[in-house]
């Protein structure tokens, strides 16, 4: 059985990428036409906008999910981790939750529903939710993948 890794999609983090970019470079070109006798420092500005991406990027990296036999690993944080172990067995239901501007751009939160304390986790912002959460209940169920 093939090892399944979920991470939040990149989607949103291209699209802010690229409005950062244009804002950075608006900023830029607005300093060096409109205000070139102003103070130097003011040309710091524009690239801490950049800083917003980065951050999402690097958070988007250190949350990540895996489904490896009969568990699914949740793991999330620099520079202290969390590590979550959930056994398949122990999967009860499994929630997709959409809104409407996720719809949109085919991305979702899933929730898994366990037996225990700590019954529910919930992983924002994956690609093909739908498909992820059948192929769950799947693998908790039959204990093997089927292809997405």
């Amino acid at each position: 059985m093939a090892d399944l890794t979920i991470q939040p999609t990149a989607k949103f983090l291209k699209a802010g990428t690229l409005l950062a970019a244009v804002v950075f470079l608006t900023l830029e070109v607005a300093y060096l036409v409109e205000w070139p006798d102003q103070v130097r420092w003011v040309m710091a500005v524009p690239p801490l906008i950049l800083l917003w991406p980065l951050a999402q990027w690097i958070k988007r990296s250190l949350t990540k999910a895996t489904i490896t036999g009969d568990r699914l690993r949740y793991e999330s944080g620099f520079p202290s981790k969390s590590t979550r172990t959930i056994q398949l067995s122990k999967v009860q239901d499994v929630r997709v939750d959409q809104r409407m501007t996720q719809r949109m751009f085919g991305v979702g939160n899933i929730s898994i529903e366990t037996a225990g304390e700590a019954s529910r986790l919930t992983l924002h912002n994956v690609d093909d939710p739908q498909g992820l959460a059948d192929e769950i209940l799947n693998r908790s169920q039959h204990g093997h993948a089927t292809p997405l």
